[in-house]
């Protein structure tokens, strides 16, 4: 098959050497790593704040649910939609615009609230906004990671650490703060300093990518209409139809991400609340987590390279998966859980870099966008019903039972690396770089390893 609209903008500075960034030019490298650091961030607090914020003004973990679900079903919509649209406007102004709408959304609610004005479809409603614009900005700034690093002189595997280490990063600091700032100011402060984190993300993407081709619109192509959109659309799903390993590990993390979600939007929160005395105690948790997962995405860009990939991402998912909620279960204190996300901060700071790496090796730039949007709507696909189904669950049978049962679906899932056979092209060594869509209709006949980047347990949709 061939790639509707031809190369992306980004090739007449590849072959020349002389449009955008230079070689060895490390600025706009370093400005997507600052923007994503600062929206991730936000990002965490408002991880923490909109689940406590629920639960403070409803008092129902079934509502605190309901409100994860508005905030995560248009992140999956977006997702679905969005991949076709992100090249055609231009990566750089899709990633301001989504920004700017993000940060006014969630701004809005705390001056509702102090207002008095706030209703619970309102929340609802603001948070719906949020996850509708926040995936196509994170979509926008990953894509460009390859061609970043390729202007930066450093290899694809450090970079994709480098870019997740500082994704962790940002989640531990975030976390802290947030516990604090809820524990001390109230939740809707965090709500504020998180729009705060969106407006800057925005002013650094607007200065430090100006000029770059990768990140400027499709120009050389057919103008988009709605037979072409679809025409694009169908081709990044496609693609991954086609990719034995790549749909294996999207229905993998299809299934953790709906249990990752139902930890992050209600178990936690619930837990920290009724057993580990407030918010300050999930902060602590969630930053331990986020440190480890920092060190664990560091150290995979220093050494991992000698190691079996399939290997090392089949003991991370073990390790960060189950053990959390098997002990969140059995303990009402907060050391041993402490302990238990610290280990599993490691597992899971190997598996993002794991992902990106694969996933840029295999898929040309011209489909780039349009197979991270299938492959994103995918893992996505079961997260808006996580956080609503444990409400439930929770309200029904109970912290305890809920917490056993999501542990043992996240066992069967993580165990699928060992089972089927597909799995091991992950250690395959990769195809020739491609730029054209020949070389994409090769790449799909011969059913590629092109797993996308996704959320990790403990996290949250991407952002990221």
């Amino acid at each position: 098959m061939t790639a509707p609209g031809g190369h992306h903008a980004d090739t007449a500075g590849k072959a020349t050497g002389k449009e955008g960034a230079a070689q060895g030019d490390r600025v706009p490298l370093a400005t997507v790593l600052a923007a994503n650091a600062v929206s991730i961030t936000g990002n965490s607090l408002t991880l923490i704040g909109v689940p406590w914020f629920a639960l403070d003004t409803t008092g129902s973990p079934g509502k605190a649910g309901l409100v994860a679900f508005c905030a995560a079903l248009p992140v999956l919509v977006s997702a679905i939609a969005g991949g076709p649209v992100v090249d055609r406007l231009g990566r750089r102004r899709v990633s301001i615009a989504s920004d700017l709408v993000c940060a006014l959304a969630l701004a809005t609610i705390p001056l509702l609230h102090h207002a008095g004005l706030l209703e619970f479809w309102m929340l609802c409603a603001l948070m719906a906004v949020n996850g509708l614009f926040h995936a196509p900005g994170e979509m926008a700034r990953g894509v460009l990671l390859p061609d970043l690093a390729r202007h930066a002189g450093t290899s694809l595997p450090r970079a994709a650490s480098l870019y997740d280490a500082v994704s962790r990063g940002a989640r531990m600091t975030g976390a802290a703060i947030a516990g604090l700032l809820i524990a001390f100011m109230g939740s809707d402060t965090v709500l504020v300093l998180d729009a705060a984190t969106f407006a800057a993300s925005a002013l650094l993407v607007a200065g430090g990518l100006r000029g770059v081709p990768s990140a400027e619109p499709l120009r050389d192509g057919p103008r988009l209409s709605p037979a072409r959109y679809r025409a694009d659309l169908r081709e990044g799903y496609a693609f991954v139809l086609r990719a034995r390993l790549l749909l294996g590990i999207t229905v993998m993390v299809m299934v953790t991400n709906g249990l990752n979600q139902s930890w992050s939007a209600v178990l936690l929160p619930v837990h920290a609340r009724e057993e580990l005395g407030g918010p300050a105690a999930q902060g602590l948790l969630v930053s331990v987590f986020g440190g480890c997962a920092l060190a664990g995405a560091l150290l995979y860009g220093a050494v991992g390279e000698r190691f079996p990939r399939r290997a090392v991402f089949t003991a991370g998912f073990l390790i960060g998966g189950t053990p959390q909620y098997v002990v969140a279960a059995l303990t009402d204190t907060t050391a041993p859980l402490l302990v238990t996300l610290a280990a599993a901060g490691f597992g899971v700071g190997v598996l993002n870099p794991i992902l990106t790496t694969v996933m840029y090796e295999q898929v040309p730039d011209a489909l780039r966008s349009r197979v991270m949007g299938a492959t994103t709507a995918g893992v996505l696909l079961t997260t808006p019903l996580g956080g609503v189904a444990a409400g439930l669950l929770v309200e029904r049978v109970g912290l305890t039972t809920t917490l056993l049962g999501i542990g043992g679906l996240y066992l069967l899932a993580t165990l699928s690396p060992l089972v089927f056979p597909a799995w091991r092209a992950m250690d395959a060594e990769p195809p020739e770089p491609m730029a054209d869509g020949g070389a994409a209709e090769r790449l799909s006949r011969t059913e590629p390893s092109t797993p996308a980047p996704a959320p990790m347990p403990g996290g949250t949709p991407p952002r990221h």
